[in-house]
C-alpha cells in the first residue's frame, strides 16, 4: 500500500488561515501547479481523506505550514501496525454483500477460497481486502501471521520447494540439511505447520503456474508438487490456516471430493452506485446536480464496471489538464465510449450482431490506460497465443459479436483452421476457465449465450485485425 497521510481538524484549520492570508481558494489551480497535484487531490485534502505523503507534504509546504503540524497522527501510527498490500488501499468501495459472505465462509469452513477473473477485475484487492476483515478476528490482530506470495513476480522462484522453504523460514521453522534436500520432509513440514498453527496466506497470480496441453486444457499446475500440496490440505481432518488463491484461470486440479473445504468465486466489475462511490473518492464530483454524472455514468457502464481501468481514468481526469473536469475529458476522449454505445444500441435495436470493423479503443486511448490496462491484457493475450492457439484464434474472431450469441456461433468461427469438434470444445472451455468470455444466459435450443467484456472486445478486435494480416 503506498504511503499516505491525512489532515487533522485542527491542521486544517492552520492550513485555511494560510491560504486565505494568500487569497487562494481551496482549489486554486496556482496551488495546485505548486504542489505538483490536482484540484480533486486538493479536494481529498480538505475532506480529510488519505491522499499520497508526497502531495501532502506539497500542498502544506506551498502555503509556508509545515506537514507535520498537519497531518493526522493516527495515520502513520496505524500503517505501522499493518502491511504492505499491492492492490487494497484507501480509495476501496462496494463488494460489501460479497465481503460479509466470504468472510464469512474462510472464518468457518472454507480453507481454500479461489477467486477468479479477468485482468484488473480487483481480485489482489479483494483477497487483501478479505485479509483486512480477518485481521482482527481471525489473526487476533497479529500481521505475522499473515502471508502474500505473488507468482506475477519473475524474480522469485514459484516452484513448490522453493517456496515452502521461503514461508518455513519467514514462520522461524528450523530446517535441516535434509529438509533443504528431502521435498517430502518439506511438505510434510509445512502441512503440519498450517495444521497446527493459524495463518492467513494470499497466493496471487495462481495462473502462472498453470500450464497443460491443446487437447485437455490449461489449468494443470506445472509443479506436480503443488497439485500434492492443495489435495493434503484439504484432505486434513482439521486445518487452522486459510488460504486465498487469485487466478485469471480456474486451477483444474483441485479435488472435487474436497468442496466442503473450498470454495471458488467468479468476480464481475462494480455496479452502477459502486463505480460512482469510486470516482467520488479518487475526488470528483458526483452529486446529483453535477455535470459530470451522466458523463461518469456512460463510462463506468461501457467499461462494465472494471475497477482498474475505472481508477486509471479517474486518476487522469483529477490531473493536470483536466484538473477534474470532466466535461472536458468528455470532450477530449468521449467519442470512444460513443463508438461502443452506438455498437451495443445497434445490436439491441436493429439486430445488427457482428460488427468486425467496430474500433473499441477502450484498452489504449490514453497514455495512461495503454500503460496499466492495455499491457497487461496483452500478457494476457500473449500467454494464450503462446499456449492455446486455437483458443487464442477463438478469441479474437469472436470479437466481431457485439452482443451474446449463442455457443455454436463460436465454435463455427474457428472452420477455417485445422481444428476438429473436440479441439473446438477444448478451445471454447479454454476462453471460459481464463473468463475470457461470458455466459450470460441459455438459449431455447439449451445452449449457453456467450459474450465478451467490452475491455476484453477492445483487446480482441485489435488483435483480430493482426491475425487477419497474418492469415492473409
Amino acid at each position: 500500500m503506498a504511503v499516505t497521510l491525512k489532515a487533522s481538524k485542527e491542521g486544517l484549520q492552520k492550513v485555511d488561515i494560510a491560504r486565505k492570508k494568500k487569497g487562494w481558494t481551496k482549489t486554486e489551480r496556482a496551488w495546485c501547479g505548486l504542489a505538483i497535484t490536482s484540484r480533486a487531490t486538493l479536494k481529498r485534502f480538505w475532506g480529510s481523506h488519505p491522499i499520497e505523503r508526497d502531495a501532502f507534504i506539497g500542498i502544506c509546504e506551498n502555503v509556508g505550514i509545515n506537514w507535520e503540524e498537519v497531518v493526522d497522527e493516527t495515520t502513520t501510527s496505524s500503517q505501522n501496525s499493518t502491511v504492505e498490500f499491492f492492490a487494497y488501499d484507501d480509495a476501496w468501495v462496494g463488494r460489501e454483500d460479497l465481503i460479509a459472505e466470504l468472510t464469512t465462509k474462510v472464518k468457518e469452513s472454507c480453507r481454500l477460497l479461489i477467486l477468479v477473473g479477468i485482468s484488473g477485475i480487483g481480485k489482489t484487492a479483494l483477497a487483501e481486502k478479505l485479509a483486512v476483515e480477518l485481521h482482527q478476528e481471525f489473526l487476533q490482530g497479529d500481521w505475522s501471521k499473515f502471508r502474500q506470495e505473488n507468482f506475477d513476480n519473475d524474480g522469485e522462484s514459484r516452484d513448490f520447494r522453493s517456496v515452502a522453504i521461503r514461508w518455513l523460514q519467514k514462520w522461524g521453522e528450523s530446517l535441516t540439511q535434509d529438509d533443504y534436500k528431502n521435498v517430502e520432509r518439506l511438505l510434510y513440514k509445512l502441512l503440519n505447520r498450517l495444521r497446527q498453527h493459524r495463518y492467513l496466506i494470499i497466493i496471487d497470480s495462481l495462473e502462472n503456474i498453470l500450464v497443460g496441453n491443446e487437447d485437455e486444457g490449461w489449468s494443470d499446475f506445472q509443479d506436480e508438487l503443488w497439485v500434492r500440496f492443495f489435495e493434503q490440505f484439504l484432505a486434513s481432518p482439521e486445518c487452522q490456516s486459510r488460504i486465498i488463491l487469485t487466478s485469471q484461470d480456474f486451477p483444474g486440479q483441485i479435488p472435487e471430493r474436497y468442496q466442503n473445504f473450498w470454495v471458488s468465486q467468479a468476480l464481475s466489475g462494480l455496479r452502477e452506485s459502486e463505480q460512482l462511490q469510486l470516482f467520488g473518492k479518487t475526488g470528483l464530483e458526483v452529486e446529483e446536480n453535477s455535470p459530470n454524472l451522466r458523463y461518469l455514468q456512460r463510462i463506468g457502464n461501457a467499461y462494465e464496471g472494471h475497477p482498474l481501468a475505472l481508477r486509471v481514468i479517474a486518476g487522469e481526469v483529477g490531473s493536470q489538464p483536466f484538473n477534474g473536469n470532466v466535461v472536458a475529458y468528455w470532450k477530449k476522449y468521449g467519442n470512444e465510449i460513443e463508438e461502443v454505445e452506438k455498437a451495443i444500441e445497434e445490436a439491441k435495436t436493429k439486430g445488427i450482431t457482428a460488427g468486425a470493423d467496430d474500433k473499441f479503443q477502450l484498452d489504449r486511448y490514453t497514455r495512461q490506460l495503454r500503460k496499466r490496462v492495455r499491457r497487461r491484457l496483452d500478457k494476457t493475450f500473449s500467454r494464450l497465443q503462446k499456449e492455446a492457439i486455437n483458443a487464442y484464434r477463438l478469441i479474437c474472431v469472436g470479437a466481431i459479436y457485439r452482443c451474446e450469441v449463442q455457443e455454436s456461433f463460436w465454435l463455427k468461427l474457428l472452420k477455417n483452421w485445422p481444428c476438429d469438434e473436440e479441439k473446438q470444445e477444448v478451445a471454447l472451455q479454454t476462453l471460459r476457465d481464463r473468463f475470457l468470455v461470458e455466459v450470460v444466459g441459455v438459449y431455447e435450443t439449451g445452449e449457453f449465450l456467450l459474450r465478451q467484456h467490452n475491455l476484453i472486445r477492445s483487446v480482441s478486435l485489435e488483435h483480430l485485425k493482426k491475425l487477419d494480416e497474418e492469415d492473409g
